[in-house]
């Protein structure tokens, strides 16, 4: 019943936002905690601002996609504009580059946002 009304409530602000134009994704890549090197933390990818809301979010570590990706339900904002977070567990290390892949209808080609650690 839940996932039901989650899915009417998309169709509805869909429906609700046919006329709108379309908004690129702003994206904020951090950790959950300060870094620490070898010690475990969360990375987080949070896209907000965007429409439509078909959007390709993913995480990678030194180019190469990361398994034990979660991502959380889809949700939108006070502006009809829809958000998502993307996270994944990881223990950094020095050298490793992380990034926040995004592929939206506004962007000509993927893009990419890397993290900074401040290691």
């Amino acid at each position: 019943m839940e996932l039901t009304l989650k899915v009417g409530v998309l169709v509805l602000v869909a429906l609700v936002s046919l006329g709108k134009a379309d908004e690129a994704p702003k994206v904020e890549v951090y950790s959950r905690r300060r870094v620490v090197d070898g010690e475990e933390n969360v990375l987080n990818c949070f896209v907000s601002g965007f429409h439509p809301p078909k959007i390709e979010i993913s995480i990678l570590k030194n180019g190469q996609p990361m398994s034990g990706v979660k991502y959380a339900d889809m949700s939108f904002d006070d502006k009809w504009n829809f958000q998502r977070l993307v996270y994944v567990p990881i223990i950094p290390k020095k050298g490793d580059k992380y990034f926040c892949k995004v592929a939206h209808s506004t962007f000509p080609e993927p893009q990419l946002y890397r993290w900074d650690e401040d290691f």
